[in-house]
This record gives structure tokens, C-alpha cells and sequence, in this order.
């Protein structure tokens, strides 16, 4: 029966995405999304989840859509034009990842509709008025890394004992530095632990002053916003001897000890369903927006050798994905 349910649910997004097909063959526009991202590497893991999204309700490329990516290559400073040339290629749709991105597309256009994959806190930043009812052209999901950013905290305390000082490390101009900063405080103020020093990188040329000042602090561990200069920053934690952790899943991958937060791939499929209702002519106004429901803990153990450290085994049963 559930076999015989899914094939029927299916079958009805393949039949709601068939008009899109016909009115390709018979000339019509091919509905066009764009993507806008950071890196080549977001890219990769947000397209390869959005299109299998979308070939599940119905959806396949250069048939009945197509996709547009647009990468700032890790340079926030490219990202307003590539914004606009999306807005410039009269785009159907733009499906953004993290809040540099969709802070950008929502200076961009305040027409075409637009779809956050995964956005830490999309009121904060100014880009939907509320949860239940997000208004103008925006809506898409949350992934809560404010939250996640606390929760790290909580894990290092649970990690080491004897934690008392914890580092924050952030970039100054991300309007989601704020909402970041103050979960990590808010988290140590309820777990009696320090957060000092915070230190704010804007490029990777400050990341090596950043950890001299950490460690000349005495800060014990680091909490990372994540999504910047993730391989160096790693990297300096290493050579620094400091644990380090973020709320971006990517992190222990790229060389961090440790990530919690929201499960990524999950969240790009969903946002699969979003641009589906959109180009079947649903109003991003009148889509609430989604906060992830799906959370994963990852463990470098590998860095864990490197910087010295011993991960209990009653810590790492806890463990959602394990690094070895």
C-alpha cells in the first residue's frame, strides 16, 4: 500500500508539472530558476538536491525548466551583481543559500520571487516580516543556526567539563553576525561560561591574528559562524591547538572538530516543494516559512587526534556522523 501511495503522490506532481512541458514543446518560455550561492562547492550540493527534488515532483531539466547558477566564489562583494543579472535575465524564480545570498537577490528585485534553501534568521536580517507571514516576494526556509550556534556551546561544555572560556569567531559583515552572537552569549550566560574574546574576521589574512588572540586569552574553544574561510579557519584551529565547532555541517569536513545543526541536503530538497508551488503560480506571501526540523551532530575524530584531544565514547554515541 505505501508503495501503490507513493507512486499515486508522485504521479500527481509529475501530472502538475506537465503543463510546464507542454507549453515548452509547443514554444512557450521554459521556466527558468535561478541560483544564486557563495561557492562552487554550494553550488554543487544545492543543485544536486534541488534538481532530484524537482525530478520527483515532475521536473526535468532542459525539458520543462531550467537552472541558472550564479557563484560569488566565495567574494560577497560580487554577490549584488550576479544578483542582478539574474533580475536581468527575467529569471522565473531565485532560489538563494545562506542570508549574504538572499540579502542580496531581496536588494535585487522585489518582483521576482524568491526562495531561501537555508537561511539562518530571515527576520532578523529584515527579509520576511514574520514566520507565519513572510509578505513581499520572499519565503523559503530557516535553518535556525542561531539556535544551533547556542547549542554548540552546549556541546563543548558537555564535550569538556572543565570549560569555562569560550571564543566566538564571526564575520562583521554578515547580517546574521548579530542573531549569532547573541545565542553564543545566551548560551554561555545560562551554562556559566565565558564567551571571550569575540574576534571578527573579514578576510583570511585576519584569521591567524584571531586565534594569537584567542589562545593569548586563554579562550579554551571556539565557536565558528561557519560559512566563511571554513578550511582555513580549520586549519589555524589546528596549528592552534583550539577545538573548534560550527553550526554549518560542512565544517568538520572541511578540518573543524565538530558541527551541529540543521540537515542541509534535507532542507535543499524541501525547497524543491517551494519553487514548485511557486511556478505553479502560489505567491511566496501566502507561504509561511519552514524552520528544519531535521538536526545532525558531526564529530572529527581525526582532528581530535591532531589537536590532542579524547572524544569520550558517552560523547560520541551522540554522534549523527563520526569522522574518522
Amino acid at each position: 500500500m505505501s508503495t501503490r501511495r507513493e507512486f499515486i503522490s508522485l504521479l500527481g506532481g509529475a501530472a502538475a508539472a506537465w503543463p510546464f512541458a507542454g507549453r515548452a514543446q509547443q514554444g512557450g518560455k521554459l521556466p527558468r530558476v535561478g541560483v544564486l550561492v557563495l561557492t562552487s562547492a554550494d553550488a554543487q550540493s544545492l543543485g544536486k538536491e534541488l534538481r532530484e527534488g524537482l525530478r520527483e515532483l515532475g521536473y526535468v531539466e532542459g525539458q520543462n525548466f531550467a537552472l541558472e547558477f550564479r557563484s560569488a566564489d566565495g567574494n560577497t562583494d560580487r554577490l549584488p551583481d550576479l544578483a542582478a543579472d539574474l533580475v536581468r535575465l527575467q529569471v522565473d524564480l531565485i532560489v538563494v543559500y545562506y542570508t549574504p545570498c538572499a540579502v542580496a537577490a531581496k536588494r535585487a528585485t522585489t518582483a521576482i520571487p524568491i526562495v531561501m534553501a537555508a537561511v539562518a534568521d530571515p527576520i532578523s536580517a529584515g527579509l520576511v516580516r514574520s514566520l507565519a507571514r513572510p509578505g513581499g516576494n520572499i519565503t523559503g526556509l530557516s535553518n535556525m543556526a542561531a539556535e544551533t550556534a547556542g547549542k554548540n556551546v552546549e556541546l563543548f561544555r558537555d564535550m569538556l567539563p572543565s570549560l569555562r572560556r569560550v571564543a566566538a569567531l564571526a564575520h562583521p559583515d554578515d547580517a546574521f553576525t548579530g542573531s549569532f552572537l547573541e545565542q553564543v552569549h545566551l548560551a554561555g550566560r545560562t551554562g556559566g561560561i565565558e564567551i571571550a574574546p569575540v574576534a571578527l574576521v573579514r578576510d583570511p589574512d585576519q584569521i591567524e591574528a584571531a586565534f594569537q588572540d584567542m589562545t593569548g586569552k586563554q579562550a579554551e574553544a571556539v565557536v565558528v559562524q561557519g560559512i566563511w574561510y571554513s578550511k582555513a579557519i580549520a586549519e589555524w584551529a589546528i596549528k592552534y591547538r583550539l577545538p573548534s565547532a560550527s553550526m554549518v555541517p560542512a565544517y568538520p569536513r572541511a578540518g573543524g572538530l565538530m558541527s551541529y545543526g540543521a540537515n542541509i541536503p534535507h532542507m535543499f530538497r524541501r525547497s524543491a516543494v517551494l519553487v514548485h508551488k511557486i511556478l505553479q503560480g502560489t505567491k511566496p506571501a501566502d507561504l509561511p516559512v519552514e524552520q528544519a526540523t531535521k538536526f545532525d551532530l558531526a564529530i572529527n575524530l581525526k582532528t581530535a587526534k591532531a589537536i590532542g584531544l579524547t572524544v569520550s565514547e558517552s560523547f560520541l554515541v551522540r554522534a549523527d556522523e563520526v569522522i574518522e
